[in-house]
């Protein structure tokens, strides 16, 4: 049975994954920059193990040193430059422009690698990202002194681009394990250095506020990552980064659940919308 065929599931798997991200770090005791470094750092030892099971004819990674250094920079960027925004604008805003992603990656197939773009992915494109729109529609909130934090959010999405079309490149002779570990390694030091020069509060004051980094680096990095990266050997990054936009519809659930932010009618019409555009595109990709 083709691997393939579990691609488009472990995506959605993943985007599920990262999507508790935003409710782990709003309640981490650590500083925003440091969440990120934790949440990299402590995945670290669960992508060794990974890797050292690995048969020994396993591709080596060292002469894709500079696709997996470019990958750690590009995430690390992300992340800290993301995390920034959410103490800059509001949560709404910063998660809405950071979802601009599939938007990025889309052109950027099309202008670096020539890949054609069909009328029905567009349409696709543009129903899942109003889908996104409605979700965060009633907490947006344009102010002039938001600006730099909603400009944040806009920079994020293009360094995640980056860091989507460049993993994708690297699964074609690397495995999803060994990526993570060394990529993350990158993102890890690029991290820690920008919370000391930030000077972060980098240590949780408890145990519970431990165990908020732990589930950090568990769910949306060893196993949501984990999830993307195998399904970007097998995906188109364009279709990737629009699945990926389940993450805002879990983030809205679970803030739901945990702690009692009711949907209305309008986050429920945009969560179905995102839904609808992200099962078109995988109906234009089969086709």
């Amino acid at each position: 049975m083709s691997h393939a065929r579990f691609a488009f599931p472990a995506l959605l798997g993943g985007g599920i994954s990262i999507g508790f991200a935003g409710i782990l770090v709003h309640i981490s005791e650590v500083g925003p920059v440091a969440s990120a470094f934790w949440r990299l750092a402590l995945a670290l030892p669960f992508f060794l193990l990974i890797s050292l099971r690995l048969p020994k004819e396993a591709p080596p990674w060292q002469p894709h040193w500079r696709l997996i250094a470019a990958a750690g920079v590009f995430f690390a960027l992300d992340l800290g430059i993301w995390h920034l925004s959410l103490s800059l604008t509001t949560i709404a805003n910063a998660t809405l422009l950071a979802n601009c992603v599939p938007i990025f990656v889309t052109l950027a197939s099309w202008l670096l690698w020539r890949e054609p773009i069909s009328r029905a992915f567009l349409v696709s494109l543009l129903i899942t990202v109003s889908g996104a729109a409605l979700l965060a529609g009633e907490h947006l909130a344009f102010h002039p002194a938001r600006v730099p934090g909603d400009l944040l959010g806009i920079v994020a999405a293009v360094f995640y681009c980056g860091y989507l079309m460049t993993i994708q490149r690297a699964r074609q002779s690397l495995d999803a394990s060994r990526l993570m570990l060394w990529s993350g390694a990158v993102s890890a030091l690029v991290l820690l250095g920008f919370a000391l020069i930030r000077q972060e509060v980098l240590f949780p004051t408890s145990l519970q506020g431990w165990w908020v980094l732990i589930g950090l680096a568990l769910v949306p990095q060893v196993l949501g990552q984990t999830l993307i990266a195998y399904a970007l050997a097998h995906l188109p990054a364009r279709l990737s980064s629009l699945g990926l936009l389940i993450q805002p519809v879990v983030s809205a659930a679970a803030a739901w659940i945990l702690f009692g932010q009711a949907l209305s009618p309008q986050q429920f019409i945009g969560a179905a919308v995102i839904l609808l555009g992200v099962w078109l595109a995988k109906r234009q990709a089969e086709s």
